[in-house]
């Protein structure tokens, strides 16, 4: 017992089951031997009572037996009986039970060993009986005269040991049969027990249990969601982060899931990958991906999740504000650069020439900014902006629709889908045909919502992407490491219940609720343009003071 009880569990499973078949195959073979000696030995009474009924039938047998068999006929009937028959006696008494023939002819004249009351009574009788000769299966009848009077019995025996060794002979082909049952049952045993360890990857019960238990307490007790796949893409793990990154049930196929598409790729793939950026819903979310194999048996793959959101909100933020601290850097040394023109000019007294200078100076899309926007966010972000597509060789100018006149509320959101647009356009300008690259922008205040406008000079959306251009992973350019841009935009104006959007390429004007302006385009003479990207964010501006 105590070496079973350390023994592998393969091996208890099977000597488990090697004692439940023996038992089994062993009760029931008891069970089916008990029976079938049961029903033989009812079947050679039965079988002596017809052998009985025969000799009863016979008038010559009831008249001998009324006379007490004068001439002795009746021992050599019943003599011929017993040997056609196979039984061990036949019987044959008067009404008194005293015996007219018997195989052992010194027995003649005696009383029957057994009660003959029964069957002088007028009843058959089928009984397992132990008389002068032995035990034996005994089938008894009352024998009439034609009158129908009882005139004797007639009673006819099978030996109990003849019947036992034709049992014994029947039970011997049964035991074959059930030891084959028993062969066959036993090797299904070893199969089922080989099976279970490979089922099981050789781990032990206990091992299971603990592996379990660890597997429960890092999948729950970890910051990063596990969404793991069997090798038919079953989910079969889903922790609770993983649920809450991706905004899915638990259960089901990889197919059926809501997966962002670059998630959906990397499972059809099943191929490793390490950082790979998506976003989801509002979350920008970095996915590796491992398959998992072992004794060269593919198990699926793990993909392991993080949440990336806070940290791209915070690099998103610090963008805007080094963009905005790289302008207004600009502006103090180009102020001081002009100061410093206009402080010669009127020094050598050329007041003329430093009056052409001032007009020159103010005619810029800076000066524009501040005619029409009174943000400082917005203003500063124009002039950055204006600065960095200078360099780009892009001429970036303000549309004459163009009206803010207060302040912004959600500067990081602003920034966010502003910076985003604009940054996409000067690179579509930048790589477009058409030249000079230029881009134009629109911002118009409508109550509190802020709407945006941005067109360039680029080549535009292909038309196979323009239905998925906002898709985390989709890039016009095509390049590694891009397509997360107008994620992000669309996600940080879907914060302030707003949207952003491919507008039309026939037209430039929103519609519906969205219809507020048109872009009218800084130089109504260029021929053609690129994309069009219109954003609408409610509440990011304070709402204008009705008049007194």
């Amino acid at each position: 017992m105590f070496r079973l009880r350390y023994a592998p569990f393969a091996r208890q499973a099977l000597a488990l089951q090697a004692a439940v078949l023996v038992v089994v195959v062993g009760v029931g073979f008891a069970l089916v031997s008990w029976l079938f000696d049961d029903e033989l030995t009812q079947q050679y009474g039965t079988r002596a009572l017809a052998v009985a009924h025969t000799l009863a039938a016979d008038p010559a047998i009831a008249a001998a037996a009324a006379a007490d068999d004068p001439e002795h006929v009746l021992p050599a009937r019943a003599e011929a009986a017993k040997t056609a028959s196979g039984a061990l006696f036949v019987v044959i008494t008067n009404r008194l039970g005293i015996r007219l023939a018997h195989p052992n002819p010194d027995r003649i004249h005696e009383p029957v060993s057994t009660d003959p009351s029964a069957v002088l009574g007028g009843r058959d009788t089928v009984n397992v009986e132990r008389g002068t000769l032995g035990l034996s299966a005994r089938g008894k009848t009352p024998l009439r005269d034609a009158g129908g009077a009882i005139v004797g019995e007639v009673s006819v025996g099978f030996r109990i040991e003849d019947i036992r060794g034709h049992v014994t002979s029947e039970l011997g082909i049964a035991a074959v049969f059930a030891g084959g049952a028993l062969l066959l049952g036993f090797v299904g045993s070893v199969l089922l027990a080989r099976r279970l360890k490979r089922l099981t990857l050789g781990l032990e019960p206990g091992e299971l249990a603990e592996l379990v238990q660890e597997r429960e307490a890092v999948l729950h007790g970890i910051s990063e969601g596990v969404l793991a796949v069997d090798a038919d893409g079953r989910v079969s793990v889903c922790n609770g982060e993983a649920a809450r990154l991706l905004g899915v049930h638990t259960g089901g196929t990889v197919a059926a899931l809501s997966l962002p598409p670059a998630l959906r790729q990397v499972f059809a793939d099943r191929a490793p990958v390490d950082n790979v950026i998506t976003v989801a819903g509002e979350r920008v979310l970095v996915a590796n991906y491992r398959a998992v194999r072992r004794d060269e048996r593919d198990l699926g793959g793990v993909l392991t999740l993080r949440d990336r959101t806070a940290l791209e909100t915070i690099t998103r933020e610090l963008e805007s504000v080094r963009t905005l601290s790289t302008a207004l850097r600009a502006q103090r040394h180009e102020f001081a650069n002009r100061l410093h023109v206009l402080s010669g000019l009127l020094q050598n007294g050329h007041g003329g020439e430093a009056l052409e200078f001032l007009h020159a100076v103010s005619d810029t899309a800076g000066a524009a900014a501040g005619r029409t926007v009174d943000d400082p966010y917005l203003q500063a972000f124009v002039d950055a902006k204006t600065a960095e597509a200078a360099e780009k060789d892009v001429r970036l100018t303000l549309a004459d629709t163009t009206w803010v006149g207060t302040r912004v509320t959600a500067p990081v959101e602003v920034t966010t889908v502003l910076g985003i647009l604009v940054d996409n356009a000067l690179e579509a300008a930048r790589r477009g045909a058409r030249r000079p690259a230029w881009v134009d922008l629109a911002l118009l205040e409508d109550g509190a919502t802020l709407h945006i406008s941005v067109v360039d000079s680029g080549d535009g959306v292909p038309a196979g992407l323009a239905g998925r251009i906002f898709d985390s992973g989709v890039s016009m350019h095509g390049e590694d490491g891009r397509g997360l841009g107008l994620a992000l935009a669309r996600q940080a104006a879907r914060r302030l219940h707003g949207d952003v959007r491919l507008a039309d390429p026939g037209h430039h004007a929103h519609d519906g609720h969205d219809a507020v302006f048109d872009v009218r385009l800084a130089d109504p003479g260029r021929d053609g343009h690129g994309a069009v990207f219109e954003a609408r964010l409610p509440g990011a501006l304070q709402p204008a003071r009705e008049p007194a």
